[in-house]
């Protein structure tokens, strides 16, 4: 007899979790290996209630332990997934395949590395050849897992047991740029010490310290740089991580990468150092760390735009200071022959304005439009401006 989403009287009886009730029904005839409409065997429900007692009885009656659900889970998947240490030692006992895989090409010890499950992991070690199976859908083995989650004991233990360190997935990641991104120190401090190479790439030209610094783990970043990470390596796009420091506003990443010889000029996609993307998003500290360490306020970007011309577009007053002060070209003319004083007149900014006036900009100056500043305060009707302009 069946009932909703075929489940049967076994199956109610295993999620009662009243081992009598299940041994009577088991007497009575019901099959011990029936499946529900997902594919769950009742020893499926009991692993997944933690019924220990319950599954020892159903594999005692004969339960399939290597029977799957509709996504090719097996018992043993969900007992290491739940970390039920007593219910995976029953499931090997009674022959589970230990590198069975559900439909994504997960592996149990995938699952438990990816959970932290560290006593699961040595009992499954006992019984693999290999640690280095992939799963299907990102190409990752369980050391990218453990990697990925911070677990640096499993991490241990899989290296110990032969795992490949500089293993990539299928986006050419390894587990060093994991755990470097995701900013697990005593991780990456186990993987370098262990030999990983740290200038590793991924399909994008990312390499560990490339994300790292991105996420402002200065710590990992000095760790990396110390074991040879080079700090002008550049991604596709021709961004070092100095540049994706100085995005993110982490200026005491930027610290560290100067210190190991990244360079403060280098020039990535359309020309841009990280002093252009500092002042374009208003990192007032990266500007001030940049121009302390040498970063020239006058280079240009492939439209010819420099620092100043960003940092008064985007109306950042102390960054305007901070780069005048370090004799920031206040003249300079972009390819639409624009002055630093001709946007910050768009930008409708009066302490700006004044600041580059007291500075000796050049208010007559034209544009690729024949315009002057002062032309652009009347148009857009902006009396103060016309008033410092006219004067």
């Amino acid at each position: 007899m069946l009932f909703k989403d075929n489940n049967s009287l076994l199956h109610h009886a295993v999620a009662s979790g009243d081992r009598e009730s299940v041994r009577m029904v088991l007497d009575l005839g019901a099959s011990v290996n029936c499946q529900s409409v997902k594919g769950y065997t009742p020893l499926i429900v009991g692993v997944l209630h933690k019924f220990y007692e319950i599954c020892s009885l159903l594999t005692d009656r004969g339960a399939d332990v290597n029977m799957c659900d509709a996504d090719l889970w097996t018992a043993l998947h969900y007992a290491t997934q739940a970390g039920d240490e007593r219910v995976t030692r029953l499931m090997l006992n009674n022959k589970a395949k230990a590198d069975a895989k559900e439909k994504d090409g997960w592996t149990p010890l995938h699952l438990a590395a990816q959970n932290g499950r560290e006593s699961i992991v040595r009992l499954l070690l006992r019984l693999l050849d290999g640690v280095d199976e992939q799963e299907g859908k990102c190409g990752r083995t369980a050391l990218h897992m453990a990697c990925l989650y911070g677990y640096v004991n499993i991490a241990k233990l899989l290296l110990a047991n032969g795992a490949h360190i500089n293993k990539t997935d299928y986006t050419q990641s390894t587990p060093l740029r994991l755990a470097a991104e995701e900013g697990h120190f005593r991780v990456v401090h186990l993987l370098v010490k262990s030999e990983a190479n740290v200038n590793t790439v991924d399909e994008r030209s990312y390499s560990p310290l490339h994300f790292a610094a991105l996420k402002g783990y200065t710590g990992i970043c000095r760790l990396l740089l110390n074991k040879g990470a080079d700090p002008n390596i550049k991604t596709h796009q021709n961004w070092t991580a100095m540049h994706l420091a100085a995005l993110k506003g982490h200026h005491e990443t930027i610290l560290v990468l100067e210190e190991y010889h990244g360079s403060v000029n280098a020039q990535g996609k359309d020309g841009w150092t990280p002093l252009h993307l500092a002042c374009h998003h208003g990192q007032e500290e990266v500007v001030n760390v940049l121009l302390a360490a040498g970063a020239d306020p006058n280079l240009a970007e492939d439209n010819s735009w420099t620092p100043l011309h960003l940092a008064c577009n985007t109306s950042c007053f102390p960054v305007v200071l901070q780069l005048i002060s370090h004799q920031a070209n206040v003249n300079a003319q972009n390819n639409s022959q624009s002055t630093p004083l001709h946007l910050a007149v768009q930008q409708s900014n009066i302490p700006i304005i004044k600041a580059l006036l007291m500075n000796n900009a050049q208010q007559w100056m034209l544009d690729s439009k024949g315009c002057t500043a002062l032309t652009l305060a009347q148009r857009s009707n902006n009396r103060e401006a016309v008033l410092l302009l006219d004067s």
